[in-house]
């Protein structure tokens, strides 16, 4: 109750969402309570989570970010490149962030500064980028990926614990303190609020949506390295249709398409309700296909959640003035 009054409604909605299904698929199949089964869950939910972490930046400035799934592709291929050319595996996953951070800012330059529609914008470089990923590699995965990189991310942590879970809640942590207690957080939030009275307030405005758009960037980057540990090769197909779990992940947290409103701790725990309902979908026996239909409904039941909640605070709003 305490996180409920702390002004974290859609968070505390999610975890007794999350908590409800893990009880349901218990019922039905037992061993989905297992801690084994659990683990697989959140390591399950990593991948996504890194690129809604990083698109929810995006969303928040009332923008879209539909490339990440073609960064994730480039990062995966280049990385994958330098490891196999004998790099030491640090210096390659910092230039993958790196690079994952300058495609990204490209993006914020492209609607920023040539004033596109985000949309547009991320449209094209989705496929420019897949095309670079491509020519990078002449349509061939990256195989034979050294143990030693594969090892950062694939090594477990107190007994069963994968790291890249950690890497996951840690990028949460830095996402949320940037949001939370940075100027560009408080940018980012009043971009997505209302653009054109942060841009009378001074606020450099399109340096702010050029960062949110790295941090997306980055989040793709990470995610597309933790898929190259875990599969040992890259390919430059990877990644297709990413971008859209991710969207479902951050609309599922509550991150408001039209901007200025989300939160890194909702789209975490969008990610691994979606996380949590699959693996549950899977353990029970259903259907893969039923696993589409499944995650839609999730989709439009949490956008009609967040329909209601405006309605409700209209109402208390109205009776606060009257009263």
């Amino acid at each position: 109750m305490k996180l409920k009054s702390a002004g974290f409604n859609r968070e505390f909605s999610l975890i007794v969402a999350i908590f409800i299904m893990v009880i349901v698929f218990s019922i039905i199949q037992p061993v989905y309570l297992s801690t084994g089964n659990l683990l697989d869950i959140m390591d399950q939910s990593v991948i996504n989570g890194l690129l809604a972490l990083g698109i929810t930046y995006a969303i928040i400035t009332g923008g879209i970010d539909l490339s990440v799934g073609s960064i994730f592709a480039i990062v995966i291929v280049v990385v994958g490149d330098l490891l196999v050319r004998g790099v030491d595996p640090v210096i390659a996953i910092v230039c993958g962030i790196v690079l994952g951070f300058l495609l990204g800012l490209f993006n914020g330059l492209l609607i920023s500064k040539l004033k596109l529609q985000p949309f547009i914008a991320t449209l094209g470089t989705m496929s420019a980028y897949r095309g670079i990923a491509y020519i990078i590699t002449g349509g061939w995965p990256v195989l034979d990926i050294p143990s030693n990189f594969r090892s950062i991310f694939n090594s477990k942590l107190f007994g069963s614990i994968p790291i890249s879970i950690f890497v996951l809640l840690a990028f949460a942590v830095v996402g949320h303190v940037i949001l939370k207690y940075t100027k560009l957080g408080t940018y980012i939030y009043a971009i997505g609020g209302n653009e054109e009275a942060t841009i009378l307030s001074g606020v450099n405005v399109n340096r702010s949506k050029m960062l949110a758009y790295a941090i997306s960037g980055t989040g793709a980057a990470l995610a597309g390295m933790v898929l190259l540990a875990r599969l040992g090769s890259g390919e430059p197909a990877a990644g297709q249709t990413y971008e859209l779990n991710a969207i479902a992940a951050a609309a599922i947290g509550g991150a408001s398409l039209a901007g200025g409103r989300g939160t890194m701790i909702g789209t975490l725990l969008g990610a691994i309700l979606l996380s949590t309902l699959k693996v549950g979908l899977v353990v029970v026996g259903v259907d893969t296909f039923w696993q589409y239909i499944a995650t839609g409904a999730i989709i439009v039941i949490a956008a009609y959640f967040e329909v209601i909640q405006d309605k409700v605070k209209k109402i208390n709003f109205s009776k606060k003035k009257i009263a």
